[in-house]
């Protein structure tokens, strides 16, 4: 049971919302999600929430910060308990390994980008644009090894 002052010290969703540095409708999100849970309405009418709540936002914005779906934020969520962490590793370390990939995607699509705009640029006053042509259907553009 909560005295009435210290409900009153607890924070409304537009609270939390401040709080944890997002917006009302992120919090709503969160719970549709069931990243977050949402209190029981009281007979006031008026939903409370603590520090634990924007503990939890803030640890979700976090994760959103380093790349994690919300999916795997859920995982990461359901770990909490400080005893699987193994299983928190291996969710982090499935995510270094997509990123990883991407990486190696991105360099490769720089060094086809720049290959085209070499191209572009050596053969400057022509009336066929070479970049566009690389990128016709049936183009000769081969990516170097």
């Amino acid at each position: 049971y909560q005295s009435t002052e210290s409900r009153c010290r607890s924070p409304t969703i537009s609270g939390l919302a401040q709080a944890a540095g997002v917006n009302v409708e992120t919090i709503s999100f969160y719970q549709r999600r069931g990243l977050l849970a949402e209190p029981a309405k009281p007979l006031s009418g008026i939903r409370r929430y603590g520090e634990a709540e924007v503990a939890r936002v803030q640890f979700i914005r976090a994760a959103q910060r380093i790349g994690l779906t919300l999916d795997e934020i859920a995982q990461l969520l359901q770990l909490d308990d400080g005893t699987r962490c193994s299983e928190a590793r291996a969710i982090v370390q499935h995510k270094l390994a997509d990123v990883r990939q991407r990486l190696q995607d991105l360099q490769r699509i720089e060094t086809m980008l720049t290959q085209l705009v070499d191209r572009c640029a050596s053969r400057g006053g022509t009336v066929s644009c070479p970049l566009i042509d690389a990128l016709r259907p049936n183009a000769s553009f081969q990516e170097e090894p």
